[in-house]
């Protein structure tokens, strides 16, 4: 009975919406603005910032995929202690910026912003940190350098109001990674 109910409800959706749900593979977010964080899709090795080349210790693995028709960016982080998360990130019409949402068993993320005049994507908003049931005011900014490596830096706000760093990844592609065998070796453990 249950499973009537629902699918006539579905079907009532179906009809409501002219069917536009069932047209498979349309292209539904081709606008300019769902390309503004491609530079951040691939499968990344990332390194704490260091030695002259700008690479210090490896850090953490990070795969970020373009899915459904390009309306959402996927990430998988897993760091060298095996830990990871993941996110959501998305154009929001209904806000009219972008978007992300981190969840992983430690830590919540919820922020928006877009793109600054430098081409960085800086996302701000509140994280939540589980453990300690405390909230703080995040900024997250992505930045595509010059060698075609990201910079992804998280600052926190202090006491004062004042941004600090907390985190700096630099993300190297795995096809053009120097250090890439070093890096599945420490991912194999």
């Amino acid at each position: 009975m249950k499973l009537t109910k629902l699918a006539s409800a579905a079907a009532l959706f179906m009809l409501a919406t002219g069917g536009s749900l069932a047209q498979a593979g349309a292209p539904a977010c081709t606008s300019d603005v769902h390309d503004d964080f491609d530079f951040w899709v691939g499968e990344w090795n990332v390194y704490a910032p260091g030695n002259e080349e700008g690479l210090g210790p490896y850090v953490g693995h990070n795969t970020v995929s373009r899915i459904h028709g390009g309306c959402l960016i996927t990430e998988h982080w897993v760091n060298t202690a095996g830990a990871g998360g993941e996110s959501m990130n998305m154009y929001d019409p209904l806000i009219g910026a972008w978007r992300q949402v981190w969840m992983s068993n430690g830590w919540y993320i919820d922020y928006t912003g877009g793109l600054n005049a430098d081409g960085a994507m800086v996302l701000t908003g509140e994280s939540y940190t589980i453990q300690t049931d405390t909230r703080a005011e995040l900024r997250g900014i992505w930045t595509l350098r010059e060698d075609g490596t990201v910079s992804q830096e998280f600052e926190q706000k202090d006491a004062e109001g004042v941004w600090q760093n907390v985190f700096t990844g630099i993300y190297v592609r795995e096809e053009d990674d120097p250090r890439a065998e070093e890096a599945e070796a420490a991912r194999a453990g």
